[in-house]
């Protein structure tokens, strides 16, 4: 059992859940709760831990004992976990590695593409309801939020795990690949011209969302094949970010019936 904050697993459970940088040089994230234990791809799966309040639970200690790991004192644990009331259990997984083929690959791909996306809750958002619209796969620029970040693991639900995703350069170096393969680009922007809903999204189809401040940068807008809006009454100007996307990524599925 782990009794000290001063162990090294948990000094580097620490690190993963507030750097970036240790994530990404150990291709390794940390995902709290039963759920997303319950979910995780066993193959996954680095290290489990569990506080030793929920180590008496005989269920779920059946599906961790066949897994590598840990019981953790509550207090320990406490200070491991990244949220305000811990779960009690905290899956180490194995960064996913994706290829653009498993994204664009397939017939008529559906696909968000986000530009400097910020805000951790609106990108688990978009690939949680991704997965539940039927999208392909998601692509980031570099810019964006890291996607293994444990608050934007938190928002997906679970969704990170069968969303495919790819951080890419940027918009614009994606344009030419998204012409060969047929896929038209949609920019949610303020100056388009149609409607969202007067378009067709039946054929290969990707949609740009930009930085939730200030939208997509004009290089990106300028590469894509068409500019839509979503029309707003009042004084509104735009909407969230995730809402956006979901309004888009329901409107294709829609028309994809």
């Amino acid at each position: 059992m782990i009794t000290s904050v001063n162990n090294g697993q948990v000094k580097n459970i620490i690190q993963l859940n507030q750097k970036t940088k240790a994530r990404r040089e150990q291709g390794l994230f940390v995902a709290e709760g039963r759920k997303m234990f319950g979910e995780a791809p066993r193959d996954w799966i680095s290290k489990v831990y569990v506080s030793e309040a929920l180590s008496g639970d005989a269920e779920l200690m059946a599906q961790v004992e066949k897994l590598p790991y840990e019981i953790v004192t509550d207090s320990v644990f406490r200070q491991m976990s990244d949220t305000q009331t811990p779960q009690g259990i905290m899956t180490v997984l194995k960064k996913p590695s994706y290829i653009m083929e498993d994204i664009l690959g397939g017939e008529n791909p559906l696909v968000m593409i986000l530009e400097d996306l910020q805000d951790p809750g609106n990108a688990g958002t978009i690939l949680r309801t991704g997965e539940g619209a039927g999208v392909s796969g998601v692509l980031l620029t570099k810019t964006c939020v890291d996607i293994t970040n444990p608050k934007v693991i938190r928002s997906t639900m679970g969704s990170v795990y069968r969303m495919p995703f790819l951080y890419v350069e940027s918009v614009v170096s994606l344009a030419q690949e998204l012409k060969d393969r047929n896929i038209r680009t949609f920019a949610a922007h303020l100056h388009g011209k149609n409607s969202y809903d007067k378009e067709s999204y039946t054929g290969g189809t990707a949609f740009l969302i930009g930085n939730e401040g200030k939208g997509l940068t004009d290089e990106a807008a300028d590469s894509a094949d068409c500019l839509i809006r979503i029309p707003m009454c009042g004084k509104v100007e735009s909407l969230n970010a995730a809402m956006a996307s979901g309004i888009l990524m329901y409107e294709a599925a829609r028309q994809r019936r």
